[in-house]
C-alpha cells in the first residue's frame, strides 16, 4: 500500500551489500574473511565486535548507576532524563545506540517509550573530537606537533628496528616505515590494533604483532597526537576545550538550577523544545559517542595522561558531579557497601538517588517550561563570577575517571583543592577554574586567529593547574 499521510514517516528495511573492483576491474560484490556478503563493514562503521563491547560497556554501566548504587531508574518511559550525543562518524553513533541499549534493554522500557534524543551537529561545529579539519589554526598546530615527531624518531634506532620488522609489506614509494610515511605509522598501528581485536581471519603477518615493535608504535603515536595538549594551552582550547567547557557548564548550570543542563535540547515533543516528555525537569545522565582522540585529548588536559598508552576499543572516561552531604544523614545504597569518603556524598536535590550525580543534577522548573532561563552562571569564568555565585559552587566535587580508574588531575592534589582524604574528588570551584584557562570564547573566532604565530609556546605550559 502506498503511503500518502506525510505527516509522519515509517522506515525502509533494506539489505545491503558492498561493491567493488574485481580482478578485470568489472564489479564485484565484497566479501568478508568467512565469505560473508550481506552487511559489510564500511569505513568508520562499528563491526559486530564494536556492537558486541560497545552493548557490554551500557550493561556495565547499568550495573553500577543502576543496580549497585540505585542513581538511575531501573524501569525508564522515556530516555529525557538522559543526554546523548554522537559526533557525525557512524561508529560514534552507533557507539551510542548499543550503549544505551546495553544500559536500557528493551526489559527496561515501558512500552510506549518513545523515541530517545540523540544530538549531533555539523562537521563545522563539531567539537566532540578534535576537528582539524574544520579549525584551520589547530589543524596547524597538530601538523606541526607531528612534525616535530617526525623529526625526532624517523632517524632512530627504534624506527630502524620497525623497519626490520615491516618494511618489506610497505607499498612502492614508500618503503621506510616512518612517522609521515604512507602509511603514516599511527595509521599502521590502527590496523595492528583493528586485526588484534578481530580474531585470527583478519590477522597480518606475525612480525606486525611484535611487542616491542608495538611498544615503540604506540610511543611514538602518543607522542604524535596527544604531547600537544601537555604543552600548549592554545592546543588544548582549539582541540578539545569547546567541549570541556560545554560540559562545565552544563554542571554550572545544573548547580545553578536554571535549565542549562542540557535538558531542553533533548526534552520536548516532537517538532518542539521543553522540558522532558515525561515531566523530567533535570538531566541525571549524559552519554556521547566520541574517539579515543577525544579521550585522550580530555585527559592529557587536565594532566591526567601520563605514562598512559593508547586508549584500548571501548575505552570510556567518566566525569561526575557530586555534592557533599552531613555524614549523620544516615542514607546509604541498598546492596553496597560504602566507603568513609561516599558516605559523605549523595544526590544535590537530597532525594534518595545515592552517591553519585553524575555530571548533571536538579534543574528547577522555568516559567513555561519550554525555555532555558538566561546563561547566568553557565558560562561565566571563575573571575566573572560574583562572590554569591561562587557560594553556590562550594560543596560541589568533580571525579574524572577512565576505564572505570579514579584519575587524579594535578592541580586538585593541591591543599583546599580536593574532599579530605582523597584527592581524585576535586572541587568544582578548582575543576571549573583549571577548565577556564582552555575555554574559548569564541572557538570558531579561535580556530581563525593567531594563524601567523609560532606553532610552539616559548614555554611548555603545563595542563591540569
Amino acid at each position: 500500500m502506498t503511503k500518502t499521510d506525510w505527516s509522519s514517516w515509517d522506515e525502509l528495511k533494506w539489505r545491503r551489500r558492498l561493491e567493488t573492483f574485481g580482478d578485470d576491474d568489472g564489479p564485484v560484490i565484497a566479501s568478508g574473511p568467512r565469505g560473508e556478503v550481506d552487511a559489510v563493514c564500511q569505513l568508520g562503521e562499528l563491526t559486530d565486535k564494536g556492537r558486541e563491547t560497545t552493548l557490554a560497556l551500557g550493561q556495565r554501566l547499568r550495573h553500577l548507576y543502576v543496580d549497585q548504587l540505585g542513581f538511575m531508574p531501573k524501569l525508564i518511559a522515556d530516555a529525557d532524563m538522559i543526554y546523548l550525543r554522537a559526533t557525525p562518524l557512524p561508529r560514534a553513533l552507533e557507539s551510542v545506540q548499543q550503549s544505551f541499549w546495553g544500559m536500557y534493554p528493551l526489559t527496561a522500557r515501558t512500552a510506549s517509550f518513545p523515541p530517545p534524543t540523540i544530538v549531533t551537529r555539523t562537521p563545522a561545529d563539531e567539537t566532540l573530537f578534535p576537528n582539524d579539519s574544520n579549525c584551520r589554526r589547530f589543524n596547524r598546530l597538530s601538523r606541526a606537533f607531528a612534525e616535530r615527531t617526525a623529526d625526532r624518531w624517523n632517524e632512530t634506532k627504534e624506527m630502524d628496528y620497525l623497519n626490520t620488522l615491516i618494511s618489506k609489506w610497505m607499498p612502492p614509494g614508500s618503503q621506510r616505515v616512518a612517522v609521515d610515511s604512507h602509511p603514516r605509522l599511527s595509521g599502521i598501528m590502527d590496523t595492528v590494533n583493528s586485526t588484534l581485536a578481530h580474531g585470527p581471519e583478519t590477522r597480518l603477518p606475525p612480525e606486525f604483532y611484535d611487542t616491542k615493535g608495538r611498544d615503540i608504535i604506540e610511543k611514538i603515536g602518543v607522542e604524535e597526537w596527544f604531547s600537544g595538549y601537555k604543552e600548549s594551552n592554545e592546543y588544548r582550547m582549539l582541540g578539545i576545550g569547546g567541549l570541556v567547557g560545554d560540559i562545565v557548564s552544563r554542571m554550572i548550570g545544573s548547580v545553578d538550577g536554571n535549565g542549562n543542563d542540557g535538558l531542553l535540547e533533548v526534552g520536548g515533543e516532537n517538532g518542539d523544545l521543553g522540558r522532558g516528555r515525561g515531566g523530567e525537569k533535570d538531566i541525571k545522565f549524559a552519554l556521547s559517542g566520541c574517539h579515543d582522540t577525544t579521550l585522550a585529548a580530555v585527559l592529557a588536559s587536565f594532566g591526567a595522561f601520563e605514562g598512559e598508552r593508547w586508549p584500548p576499543y571501548t575505552s570510556h572516561i567518566a566525569l561526575e558531579l557530586f555534592r557533599k552531604t552531613d555524614r549523620t544523614s544516615g542514607e546509604t545504597v541498598e546492596g553496597r557497601t560504602s566507603l568513609d569518603e561516599e558516605n559523605r556524598v549523595k544526590a544535590a536535590d537530597g532525594q534518595k538517588r545515592g552517591f553519585w550525580s553524575t555530571i548533571f543534577s536538579s534543574t528547577k522548573e522555568n516559567a513555561d517550561g519550554r525555555n532555558p532561563a538566561p546563561r547566568g552562571m553557565a558560562r561565566k569564568t571563575m573571575d566573572e563570577l560574583s562572590s554569591r555565585e561562587k557560594d553556590k559552587l562550594e560543596e560541589y566535587y568533580v571525579r574524572l575517571r577512565y576505564n572505570d580508574r579514579p584519575m587524579v588531575i594535578p592541580g586538585c592534589r593541591l591543599q583546599g583543592n580536593h574532599l579530605d582524604g582523597n584527592e581524585s574528588f576535586c572541587t568544582l570551584t578548582a575543576f571549573k577554574s583549571i577548565a577556564d584557562k582552555f575555554k574559548p570564547k569564541n572557538w570558531k573566532v579561535a580556530c581563525s586567529t593567531n594563524m601567523d604565530e609560532p606553532s610552539f609556546p616559548a614555554v611548555v605550559e603545563k595542563p591540569g593547574y
